[in-house]
């Protein structure tokens, strides 16, 4: 059997801090390689004089290069054994006019991106694939792309026995947004404003407890510096920071181990004993 082996798909630069941190570190300690592609370049984020692309002087150079450093930094402290970055360009959000550049991310050839991805598949044999769901988490066009891609690749793939979707129930989800807005924080415009449905809790097919990693979760966020719509969840205290992000949790979107839900290990049925 090939090495344990988990690959994570996202699509921008800090999304792997936000979204799959905790399982990528807690499972790279658990000595389970760890691969992550990033479709984009995040080219559309913050600029290092914190200026969006709609200002003036934005320097979209060196946003890629500086975001790339942090997606760099941030790898080192999730314990990632090897970064992809496919290189396409940030689409932005729905509706955003750089919806229709041909050089977006959403523009391009799916098939081609898939085949990619396939590759990165074939290289590295995961048994486990972790990304967006259908709807893209928040309705990110770049994410719902992601989900489209990554799910083709797998398709004409063999090998992979578990994929699963980044996923918050409801209760949970409304649980948090509660707790931030009590304690003052200003949310990142995806929470703030409702673009999340969140999923009915009996949806949610896997619950992991990453409070051994969280700290990494924590300092991986914090090295996208220049993203400073995620200021507030950086400087959450420790202690509320793990509270709020200690566990990760995901809808199982395909399996092919029979591995009985709920889970509360994403190798459960993969790897003997686990």
């Amino acid at each position: 059997m090939a090495d344990p082996t988990m690959l994570c798909v996202h699509a921008h630069p800090d999304d792997e801090a936000l979204f799959t941190a905790g399982i990528q570190a807690h499972y790279a300690r658990r000595g389970i390689r760890q691969v992550l592609v990033t479709c984009t370049l995040g080219d559309l984020g913050f600029d290092p004089e914190g200026r969006g692309f709609e200002e003036p002087d934005y320097d979209a150079a060196a946003v890629i290069e500086t975001r790339a450093a942090e997606l760099a930094d941030s790898c080192r402290i999730l314990g990632i054994d090897r970064a992809i970055q496919l290189g396409y360009h940030d689409s932005g959000m729905d509706g955003w006019a750089t919806n229709a550049s041909p050089s977006a991310f959403i523009n391009q050839d799916r098939d081609v991106v898939a085949a990619r991805i396939a590759q990165i598949i074939e290289e590295e044999k995961p048994q486990v694939v972790v990304t967006y769901g259908p709807d893209g988490f928040y309705g990110h066009p770049d994410h719902i792309a992601t989900n489209d891609v990554t799910m083709r690749a797998v398709a004409q793939s063999t090998g992979v026995e578990k994929v699963y979707y980044v996923a918050l129930g409801k209760s949970v989800l409304a649980g948090f947004i509660d707790l931030a807005r009590g304690a003052g924080l200003v949310l990142p415009e995806w929470l703030d404003a409702g673009l999340i449905p969140g999923v009915d809790d009996d949806e949610v097919g896997a619950t992991i407890d990453c409070t051994d990693a969280v700290d990494q979760k924590h300092r991986a966020l914090a090295a996208h510096r220049s993203q400073h719509d995620n200021a507030d969840l950086v400087a959450l205290p420790d202690d509320l920071f793990a509270a709020v992000f200690g566990t990760e949790s995901y809808v199982r979107a395909f399996d092919a181990t029979g591995a009985a839900l709920p889970e509360t290990d994403l190798f459960s049925g993969v790897i003997a004993g686990s």
